[in-house]
């Protein structure tokens, strides 16, 4: 009897997350596609991102509901799953630049290894600065990589999943809608190279997204940046913990 009961309970509690898996699928996907509307209809308004007001909706019905993150996040796993296929997906546009990538070859080496290096920096000194602990630090330095790699490392060095997500997520909404004023600010008009470069080093697929809506060059750079600053966030990161 006590082996039946143990049983029905496993099963009521998988029935019970598949239910709730099944709910903040259709809620995130119906949000985006909601935002996506709003979006389009604002002429791509920077503060249309659907990232932006998609996740204040999700973040309104997790406080709503009284639902953790966590738990949302376990729950969406299988769009989290997808982001990785995505990403490899990019490497398609980019091959269409190859010829052009051979020949700046230099400049967006040392472009990405200063882009990589100030956001590993920038993220561990302000949450040093602000007396965070090294569980907090480790799970900062990799806010720039694409949602896999940033939460993958966090994990495998002891830091805290949900908030390197949540990391990722913020620092990805921030250098899309910051990117385009700032880089024009400092460098007046933009070369499609350099706006999608940026846009993918700094805020990874999110910017990756937006600068697929420039122009196929500027995403194709994008994706690699991205993919690139992935790679590299992963190795600084596993070089320097390796010392400690």
């Amino acid at each position: 009897m006590a082996a039946n009961a143990a049983a029905v309970t496993q099963w009521l509690g998988q029935q019970k997350a598949e239910t709730q898996s099944l709910f903040w699928v259709t809620v995130t996907m119906l949000a985006y596609g909601l935002t996506m509307a709003w979006y389009r209809r604002s002429r791509a308004h920077p503060l249309m991102l659907p990232v932006v007001t998609g996740t204040g909706i999700v973040i309104a019905l997790l406080l709503m509901t009284g639902t953790p993150y966590d738990r949302y996040f376990t729950a969406v796993h299988p769009l989290v799953f997808l982001i990785g296929p995505a990403t490899v997906a990019l490497a398609v546009p980019l091959y269409g630049q190859l010829a052009r990538l051979k020949a700046i070859w230099w400049p967006v080496t040392v472009a990405l290894a200063a882009g990589c290096i100030t956001a590993i920096g920038s993220a561990v000194l302000i949450a040093w600065i602000f007396g965070g602990s090294g569980q907090t630090l480790v799970s900062l330095a990799p806010k720039s990589a694409t949602m896999p790699i940033a939460t993958s490392l966090a994990a495998h060095f002891g830091g805290l999943v949900p908030l390197a997500a949540a990391a990722v997520a913020i620092t990805g909404i921030a250098g899309t809608m910051l990117s385009g004023p700032v880089l024009r600010w400092l460098l007046g008009p933009l070369d499609d190279t350099v706006h999608g470069f940026a846009l993918g080093l700094s805020a990874h697929a999110i910017g990756t997204a937006r600068a697929f809506q420039i122009s196929d060059t500027a995403g194709a750079f994008a994706a690699m940046a991205m993919s690139l600053n992935g790679l590299a966030t992963a190795i600084l990161i596993s070089v320097a913990l390796s010392f400690y």
